[in-house]
């Protein structure tokens, strides 16, 4: 016998749901930046003079930077749009269930002709 969802079950699993679009967000960002701040590390070593000199943490520590806020950023962009998705969802069913009792209240139109 199942039981009906209350609201907390609802509320945990819109919880796993937007956590795992977090993350999927964060590993997509990372991956992104972390590929431009390759791209920019290597142009920074075929031009820089002054790059070439640095030391190969500070070089690590640049290429972290980059992809920790890249996947920062997309994480963030990525929980919005689910929450805006929710929302939008929400009002669906919220307008659905508000026409279902105003025709359950007057019934159903019905075209006279």
């Amino acid at each position: 016998m199942s039981r009906p969802l209350d609201i907390n079950t609802r509320k945990h699993e819109e919880a796993n749901q937007a956590s795992w679009e977090a993350c999927k967000g964060a590993l997509s960002g990372a991956f992104k930046w972390g590929v431009a701040s390759a791209m920019l590390g290597g142009l920074g070593y075929a031009v820089s003079p002054i790059y070439r000199g640095l030391t190969i943490q500070f070089k690590v520590y640049i290429q972290m930077s980059g992809m920790v806020l890249g996947g920062m950023l997309e994480a963030d962009h990525r929980i919005r749009e689910y929450e805006k998705t929710m929302r939008r969802r929400r009002r669906i069913a919220a307008d659905q269930a508000r026409w279902k009792q105003f025709e359950e209240t007057y019934g159903k139109e019905e075209d006279d002709e």
